[in-house]
């Protein structure tokens, strides 16, 4: 499966999707628009091996719900992603088995390179 998780609405989505140039096969999903499923979530969980991982902690729900003073465990990280797309680290590039999360500029190389070898 090739997917990419994004929102439209986010600037540095848009760059990012726009910077990969990214074949036709992909399928994109505005998970503003067709939120995260839990099936799509565990997948996304399978290839990091952690809800945290996937988890955005410059949300600004996470900042107004104060959540950088709480203990979150794993169980947290998926309700909360569950809960509110913002949440998402975002893009959530899948390239078969592979997975690439966040917009850092390593990631976001490394992803380049995957998919276009």
């Amino acid at each position: 499966m090739k997917k990419v998780y994004h929102l439209s609405t986010c600037d540095t989505c848009k760059r990012i999707i726009e910077e990969l140039d990214l074949p036709e096969t992909f399928i994109f999903q505005d998970i503003k628009t067709e939120g995260i499923t839990p099936e799509q979530l565990e997948q996304m969980h399978a290839l990091t091996g952690s809800y945290e991982a996937l988890f955005s902690k410059r949300a600004r729900l996470y900042k107004e719900r104060d959540l950088k003073n709480k203990d979150l465990n794993e169980a947290d990280y998926k309700n909360l992603i569950l809960e509110h797309y913002t949440f998402l680290k975002r893009p959530v590039i899948i390239k078969e088995d592979e997975i690439f999360v966040g917009n850092s500029k390593k990631t976001i190389a490394t992803a380049k390179e995957s998919i276009h070898g």
